[in-house]
């Protein structure tokens, strides 16, 4: 099993910019795959970054193509989606989860999720 703990969200103007880091602790596998998610209110939750876990590969949904990057780092465990040209749109929490299975794109196939980290971004 793993764990994995979600930080630095907050409040920020449009225009700025928040770097997210999650905490992975317990096994992990060189097929996973590292997603970051988003849930806005009333919205459902929908894929944002996916970077995989040894190699690399990395992955964006259009809307954030550009402006979010995801990256890890394998000795200190940690993923990271550093956002830029924050929207208001962009608002949501933002939760961390790991596939195993290489799907990348669905939520039903990500098996651990973090408790998500909030982020607002003024108008």
């Amino acid at each position: 099993q793993v764990q994995l703990e979600e930080s630095g969200g907050g409040l920020v103007q449009a225009g700025g910019s928040l770097r997210l880091s999650c905490a992975v602790s317990g096994r992990t596998d060189s097929n996973d795959i590292m997603g970051w998610f988003r849930q806005a209110p009333g919205k459902e939750r929908e894929f944002v970054a996916g970077v995989k876990w040894v190699q690399g590969f990395t992955y964006y949904a259009g809307s954030v193509r550009g402006r979010f990057t995801v990256s890890r780092d394998t000795a200190k465990k940690t993923v990271y989606l550093q956002m830029n040209s924050l929207k208001p749109e962009d608002t949501a929490v933002y939760y961390c989860a790991i596939d195993p299975s290489n799907r990348i794109w669905r939520s039903e196939y990500y098996t651990d999720w973090g408790q998500g980290t909030q982020v607002t971004v003024s108008s």
